[in-house]
């Protein structure tokens, strides 16, 4: 269940994230509205989650996992460039998540 929580999380955090960057420094209230309530539903998830992950790693994972998502939905969907090291960085971050997996914090 915590996975699925952390999931929703990260989901919301992507929600954000694009948000912001249409909100236009808050001065479009309906994508402001969003990046607050969106914001507000992403930290909620990951505190239920926090409930057995530990802090550091289950705050690690979100970030992370988000960043991934939002890199790739910039490429996917805003047409944004996959250079080679952002590829670099996506690789090193899903080698760290997976390190953090194989330590048994979670």
């Amino acid at each position: 269940m915590h996975w699925l929580l952390l999931a929703i999380a990260v989901v919301f955090e992507v929600v954000v994230a694009i948000a912001a960057g249409k909100a236009d420094g808050f001065k479009n209230r309906k994508w402001t509205i969003i990046t607050l309530v969106s914001g507000a539903l992403g930290t909620f998830f990951l505190s239920r989650a926090l409930l057995t992950f530990n802090v550091g790693v289950g705050y690690a994972l979100w970030t992370s996992i988000s960043g991934i998502g939002i890199t790739l939905l910039g490429v996917l969907v805003f047409g944004q460039k996959l250079s080679w090291r952002k590829g670099l960085g996506i690789a090193a971050i899903i080698a760290g998540v997976v390190g953090l997996q194989l330590s048994g914090a979670a």
